[in-house]
């Protein structure tokens, strides 16, 4: 497997869950406290090596784009009045990474929207992060890997496309794909997966492991896209094109023990920009001494 220096993150999306705000504004701009949603994945991306960033993007949501270019009148405006360190993270965000987009016309599923970078990608093997997920370091053990690093050193020691998994109380199964893995209890090391299932009923659930926005991919995965059959709506659903891998004994499945926001979820949301706070001095002991008092 070659070198993984491309991610695509698909954001064209509506971002129904987080309406009313996403109505003008993307929703992987959502900020926790003072810092985009996409910043955090895009740092997680550079701590896997990864050097381009690929958007699926549609009308709308340029500004994305716009947030990692430089911005030197802006740079320059806040050196004149002294304020040097926020000067210096603004010019760190637009010298982040290498940021290229392709548009997908019609919302016609994950599947579809990740082979519209196909020819960005070519033949090499790539990640996929989606823009709705944060898996930040805060509290982390001296021994923390990121969870897209995780699953890129996996990748390249199996030579094989791997997914991450967290494992879920089986009542919230409906709202996942859940892999099959053959009633195997999963730790650090990855198991070979049999089958996904979409968003199956507890009972049917054929393990307590979800898969979360975080995936790589050696390029076979478009020649499968290729052969899916779109579902409801005309969609091309990533999972299909996932199972395809699976039939062939080439997809793997990586445990993810971090902290995981899903920044579409209220609850989530709210737990992130606390748990965000409680690690920022500046902000900690307020917090703690206003949560005492409700």
């Amino acid at each position: 497997m070659n070198p993984i220096k491309k991610v695509v993150i698909p954001v064209a999306g509506l971002g129904t869950r987080g309406l009313p705000f996403t109505k003008e504004i993307p929703k992987e701009l959502l900020p926790v406290i003072d810092t985009p949603t996409i910043h955090f994945i895009v740092e997680e991306v550079i701590s896997a090596g990864i050097e381009q960033v690929i958007f699926v993007t549609s009308k709308g949501k340029s500004v994305l784009e716009d947030y990692f270019d430089p911005s030197p009148n802006l740079e320059n405006w806040l050196r004149r009045r002294g304020k040097d360190a926020l000067a210096e993270k603004i010019h760190r965000i637009g010298n982040l990474v290498e940021v290229i987009s392709v548009r997908q016309k019609e919302p016609l599923g994950l599947g579809h929207a990740i082979n519209c970078a196909r020819h960005v990608v070519g033949n090499e093997s790539f990640a996929v992060c989606l823009g709705d997920e944060i898996y930040p370091d805060w509290n982390a053990k001296p021994d923390f890997v990121p969870a897209l690093k995780r699953l890129v050193d996996g990748a390249q020691t199996l030579k094989s496309s791997v997914v991450g998994v967290v494992e879920i109380p089986k009542e919230d199964s409906t709202s996942y794909g859940i892999i099959d893995v053959g009633g195997a209890k999963l730790s650090n090391k990855p198991a070979i997966i049999k089958r996904t299932v979409e968003k199956p009923k507890p009972e049917d659930a054929p393990s307590p492991y979800a898969i979360i926005g975080r995936y790589v991919f050696e390029p076979v995965l478009f020649d499968c896209l290729k052969e899916v059959k779109p579902g409801v709506g005309g969609e091309l659903q990533l999972t299909d094109g996932m199972d395809m891998l699976c039939k062939a004994g080439k997809l793997n499945a990586m445990l993810v023990d971090a902290l995981r926001f899903d920044i579409g979820n209220h609850l989530s949301y709210l737990k992130a920009q606390i748990q965000s706070a409680l690690v920022r001095p500046e902000l900690a002991s307020k917090l703690r001494e206003y949560l005492r008092t409700i």
